[in-house]
């Protein structure tokens, strides 16, 4: 039964290590793009490794410590979670963006720290801990309001400043998918928040 946990615990590493990456990446110039890229479809790759995994097992588990949904639920939605993050650094690559501004460095911060919410919400799951979770799926919905608030300025100020209508549309797609992976932060919560329902 602990071993499905511990499969939970791998995909939220993973995925850890994949945010903390995106976020201290520093794209200076055009040479960087294509290794940025490059390593993000490795974390994303191994995330899809992972969550075939899992699903195989529940597969063929008869019992689990969580009902079978919640758990494939909190796997598709940490995966998507870095989908979206190499998503947006594939962006970067076929735009030819390395001119990363304010906003997008934002945007980074705030999903990075849902992810290490996420990452210490599964961890407490895996101990058991579950009256516990409630307080870092809090902050995981707290940062994803802040990440709303913030698509919104970032567009307004993309629509007033950029003359370029090809970086405008380029850079409102970056913005759009960075509050779409945050989107995802947040549903991942809503099931912890379920599991926590079910089983404390």
């Amino acid at each position: 039964m602990r071993k499905l946990f511990l499969m939970l615990l791998d995909i939220s590493d993973n995925l850890k290590q994949g945010g903390q990456y995106f976020l201290d990446f520093k794209i200076k110039e055009e040479k960087h793009l294509e290794e940025f890229q490059k390593k993000m479809k490795e974390y994303e790759h191994k995330g899809d490794i992972l969550v075939a995994e899992i699903i195989k097992d529940l597969n063929n588990t008869f019992i689990t410590p969580i009902e079978r949904e919640d758990a494939l639920e909190l796997a598709v939605h940490m995966d998507e979670i870095l989908d979206g993050l190499e998503q947006c650094a594939a962006h970067f690559y076929i735009y030819n963006v390395y001119e990363i501004d304010h906003f997008m460095v934002e945007f980074s911060e705030l999903v990075h720290k849902c992810i290490v919410e996420i990452h210490n919400a599964i961890d407490l799951l895996s101990q058991k801990k579950l009256t516990q979770i409630r307080e870092h799926s809090i902050k995981i919905k707290e940062y994803e309001e802040t990440c709303d608030i913030l698509e919104r300025v970032a567009l307004k100020e993309l629509f007033e400043k950029q003359n370029d209508i090809k970086r405008l549309i380029q850079y409102k797609e970056i913005y759009e998918l960075l509050e779409n992976t945050a989107d995802e932060c947040k549903r991942v919560s809503k099931v912890l928040e379920t599991v926590v329902m079910k089983n404390a």
